[in-house]
């Protein structure tokens, strides 16, 4: 999962960025309703966590240019302004939750796990390719029904490469979906996450073949 956090105070944004990472998520951090919405450009992110009071502005402003973005895309208000009548204008301006400060980062996961079963959002619920089962709701792959165990950003690319199973995934998608935009990108760091990932994922009878000059893409072993 990759969310973008729209948080202006330091401090509470490397608080949230490290407890999210810890689950497996990737945080893109924007500190302005500016940087927030050309970020909301790239419609890579599964939701938003959202800031009201902003240098540039209230970040219930931001909530109706990204869903002209991304028209499904949870939105969560996170502010101190926590009254009832903050709380109703927040979510009659189209937010999903709205969760007052201060919170604990594991009633913030809770929130995060609801809005993203929501029906807008479900879709398909697991994707199999061959004796591989990945779970999109619970995030964790399965060869024969045994977890398979792997690390944040190995499990992000199989995310993707399940997703779009049978279809070469790009080189720049993949680094999308498994890096964040502040995060410096090693020439073959990729490769070598990739690498490591088809060598676990043999024993399943699934193969990832890279398809030259575009990218990666997984199917059924021949």
């Amino acid at each position: 999962m990759r969310v973008l956090l729209v948080e202006d105070e330091k401090d509470m944004a490397a608080v949230l960025t490290a407890a999210l990472s810890r689950h497996d998520i990737v945080v893109d951090h924007a500190r302005t309703l500016e940087i927030a919405e050309e970020a909301s450009r790239s419609g890579v992110h599964d939701a938003v966590l959202l800031d009201r009071k902003l240098p540039d502005g209230d970040g219930l402003s931001l909530i109706p240019v990204m869903r002209r973005e991304q028209p499904g895309l949870p939105i969560i208000v996170l502010s101190a302004l926590g009254s009832p009548d903050h709380r109703v204008a927040g979510l009659d301006n189209g937010a999903d939750d709205y969760l007052p400060k201060p919170f604990s980062t594991d009633e913030l996961l809770a929130r995060l796990r609801a809005v993203m079963r929501r029906p807008a959002q479900m879709g398909e619920t697991a994707v199999t390719v061959g004796r591989l089962r990945f779970s999109l709701t619970e995030r964790q792959a399965e060869i024969d029904g045994e977890p398979l165990d792997l690390p944040r950003r190995e499990l992000l690319a199989l995310e993707l490469l399940m997703r779009r199973a049978g279809r070469t995934v790009s080189r720049s998608a993949l680094e999308e979906a498994v890096y964040g935009f502040d995060d410096e990108i090693a020439s073959n760091s990729l490769d070598a996450h990739i690498s490591r990932l088809r060598r676990k994922l043999s024993a399943a009878g699934v193969e990832i073949h890279a398809i030259r000059g575009l990218g990666y893409l997984l199917r059924v072993a021949a």
